[in-house]
């Protein structure tokens, strides 16, 4: 497959215009480009630029708000509801980033609850900003209904990721991020894209047999990670995401992937910890177990390979199929 490669600019570039070409405001077009190059960096191509012409067609339908501003409501001195009014997550998540870090020195702890949002893309990118900031940060967040309580058949849950990271003592902040499904339906929605098989682990099929064909796959569930357990995390992240918050529950969300029907209204719900909350050294302790891990022959701290991967691309530039960026550029062009 002929495949281009453009510098992290011209990536931004061909997203905001895009975007912008399908009445989305030049500011939030700037947010959802750095949001998917951020993924592309981070080596989570099914939440970058594939998701760009799904996106554009979102807003210019109207499914997703492109000129929506979201606001924020102080509930409690260390509670913060953010509305994102049906526009894209992330101006929404960068706002709630901005609260959380004034909120939560001076609280010790404080959360959002964001409502009316939209598809929050890689969970660990929110987390790691705020471990930049100094703070220990957990995520949750839901998606539309893909995967089936552990021995039922109607898709109830998102896959609905679970995302930390922690500052630590003069390096790069360990970052976890998981999807509670065995993989993200992004990578299933990709290789659909690129009309290839998916290994027979990942989704089931209509019918809830197991299946190589991302088409039936993405029409299917998705096989949860740890099984029943995955399940049950499950339930637990649209009980914080939606239950919480007053963002719609999984079954209740439209597709991210097309234009049609009404807003999905997903829900996120973000924590932020301020390390010095029991008066010890939490930073310096992060960062023994980070030592400790990488010290371990064949192990490595989680999101230390990604941080990696973000410092070559940036050099090197992201390179993805020629006809997506040919798509993409003829929806810049309208």
């Amino acid at each position: 497959m002929s495949e281009l490669t453009l510098t992290l600019d011209e990536a931004r570039r061909l997203i905001v215009d895009a975007l912008t070409a399908c009445d989305t405001s030049p500011e939030n077009a700037q947010a959802v480009a750095k949001a998917l190059v951020g993924a592309e960096l981070a080596g989570q191509g099914g939440h970058g630029l594939r998701r760009v012409p799904a996106y554009c067609a979102q807003a210019k339908a109207g499914k997703v708000k492109g000129h929506a501003r979201p606001s924020t409501e102080r509930t409690r001195p260390g509670a913060v509801a953010v509305d994102g009014h049906f526009g894209f997550a992330y101006p929404a998540l960068d706002l709630a980033i901005s609260e959380l870090a004034e909120m939560a020195p001076g609280q010790g702890i404080a959360m959002a609850g964001i409502r009316r949002s939209h598809h929050a893309g890689v969970a660990g990118l929110t987390v790691e900003a705020l471990a930049e900031r100094g703070l220990v940060a957990l995520m949750f967040a839901n998606a539309p209904a893909s995967m089936a309580p552990w021995g039922g058949r109607r898709p109830l849950f998102g896959t609905d990721p679970i995302a930390f990271a922690c500052p630590t003592e003069g390096g790069d902040p360990i970052v976890v991020d998981v999807s509670l499904s065995k993989v993200a339906r992004g990578k299933i929605m990709a290789a659909k894209q690129k009309n290839e098989p998916i290994p027979e682990d990942w989704a089931l099929d209509p019918d809830g047999n197991p299946t190589t064909d991302a088409v039936a796959g993405m029409a299917g569930t998705m096989i949860p990670l740890g099984e029943a357990k995955g399940t049950a995390l499950a339930l637990m992240v649209e009980l914080m995401c939606a239950g919480l918050t007053g963002a719609n529950y999984a079954y209740e969300q439209t597709s991210l992937f097309d234009d049609q029907g009404d807003a999905p209204g997903c829900g996120q719900a973000i924590i932020a910890i301020d390390p010095a909350i029991f008066g010890g050294d939490a930073t310096g302790r992060f960062t023994q177990m980070a030592d400790a891990i990488a010290g371990t022959e064949g192990a490595r701290v989680p999101g230390h390979r990604r941080i990696a991967l973000r410092e070559k691309l940036t050099r090197e530039g992201i390179t993805t199929a020629r006809s997506l960026i040919e798509e993409i550029e003829a929806i810049a062009r309208g």
